[in-house]
């Protein structure tokens, strides 16, 4: 099993990088982990505390289980992904089984921060965006699909989004064997990590 970490600033194009890569391969040769799975569960709290927790620090997601589930399907084994609601702040009762396939894609903003995730990485992955760009995209995305207001993203984007990113999410590009700038629309950089993917599986 080929394994690749996917990171990034919060909106760097992430997603649509990773949805890239799998549409080069067959359906269901690559599966993919994200790290928002592994976010803690804070059903004690309130919906307003929950909703004050900053999601964009390390201490945020469960890495302990997320490795032991990378360790499974590394051997072979499937596991149970967390399901994880942005809108309530908790983890669902459902699970999502996840099989063990030739290329295991780990995606998220915090997945190059850890030093055990980062050692059961073969090919170490950031996505590049300009600050700008990433804020329209968080805003778009906390608004449509995350019940927040323009007032509460700004807000939460000044608190600890941006002060984190500069912190925790940028200084991990040093780790990364492939930078990609401009985020999904950037073909030629998806295409290069693509055909060498396909180098190291054959």
């Amino acid at each position: 099993m080929l394994v690749i970490g996917v990171a990034g600033g919060s909106g760097s194009g992430k997603t649509t990088v990773v949805r890239k890569i799998q549409q080069q391969f067959p359906k269901g040769e690559v599966t993919v982990l994200s790290h928002d799975s592994y976010y803690f569960d804070s059903s004690e709290l309130s919906l307003e505390e929950r909703r004050k927790k900053n999601f964009d620090h390390p201490d945020a997601i469960e890495f302990d289980l997320m490795i032991e589930h990378v360790k499974k399907l590394k051997n072979g084994e499937a596991v149970q992904e967390p399901v994880y609601s942005f809108i309530t702040c908790t983890r669902e009762k459902e699970t999502r089984l996840l099989l063990p396939r030739e290329v295991l894609i780990l995606e998220g903003i915090l997945c190059l921060t850890h030093p055990g995730l980062r050692d059961l990485m073969d090919i170490k992955v950031f996505v590049d965006c300009d600050a700008d760009v990433r804020l329209s995209r968080i805003i778009h995305r906390d608004m449509e699909e995350r019940g927040r207001d323009v007032g509460e993203v700004l807000k939460r984007y000044e608190k600890t989004v941006r002060p984190s990113h500069l912190q925790f999410i940028e200084p991990t590009k040093r780790f990364a064997d492939i930078i990609i700038p401009q985020g999904g629309r950037n073909q030629v950089a998806i295409q290069i990590l693509t055909n060498h993917i396909n180098q190291i599986l054959k």
